[in-house]
């Protein structure tokens, strides 16, 4: 599989940048392990036994599973989160996960944010030919030597003072994020290899994007 990496304004700038709190859709899941492996980075597990057996594959890629998950051990899954990041490290949510619905995000990324008091960000991955499983997410295996854009959002920053009222707002900006750089990556993914996406140069410690292209769209709280 071929990467090209689109990134939006005042968004992260490398793999290995860090920390933050990454959030991403269940359905580019395989493309996002091949692509992100090797760096250290924490991802929320679940406690059932599909996600036991989830941990250990994700292990063999360089990530680091934390326990717990939106709909089980939540609240143990994100002090464990909140740890690592005050420890140096990113944490990452497949943010419809476990069982979806789909493409709906879940607070827990904002109140990650919010309490480690670290930017959210975001990306979403497209793949030219891929087989498309008949599940709840719709996930997709990439097909032999494909080509795959990720496009990467504009940071969003948490305000550690924000209540209880704001949550569900910056909850809804997570998702208007998420949609665009989606839309975004699907519109492209075509002209990867082209002047405009050329193939990502990534090494063993990560690899750094290419300067943005501005989005139509932008963020505003």
């Amino acid at each position: 599989m071929r990467f090209a990496v689109s990134c939006e304004e005042n968004s992260p700038r490398s793999l290995e940048q860090r920390p933050f709190v990454y959030s991403f859709w269940h359905q580019c899941t395989f493309a996002a392990t091949y692509l992100w492996r090797d760096l250290n980075i924490r991802v929320m597990s679940s406690t059932s036994f599909d996600g036991e057996f989830t941990a250990r594959m994700i292990r063999r890629f360089g990530f680091l599973p934390v326990r717990g998950s939106s709909s089980r051990g939540a609240v143990r899954g994100l002090l464990g989160m909140r740890k690592e990041i005050e420890a140096g490290w990113t944490v990452a949510f497949t943010i419809d996960g476990p069982r979806g619905p789909r493409f709906i995000t879940k607070p827990g990324p904002v109140l990650l944010a919010r309490a480690a008091k670290v930017p959210m960000a975001v990306f979403h991955i497209a793949i030219e030919k891929a087989w498309v499983l008949n599940t709840w997410d719709r996930l997709m295996i990439p097909k032999p030597f494909t080509k795959a854009l990720m496009r990467v959002a504009t940071l969003i920053p948490v305000p550690d003072d924000i209540g209880s009222e704001d949550i569900e707002r910056y909850n809804a900006l997570l998702q208007s994020s998420l949609d665009r750089v989606k839309a975004f990556a699907e519109e492209n993914v075509t002209q990867v290899g082209s002047e405009e996406f050329p193939f990502f140069a990534r090494h063993k410690e990560g690899g750094t994007f290419p300067p943005p292209i501005p989005s139509v769209a932008s963020n505003h709280v």
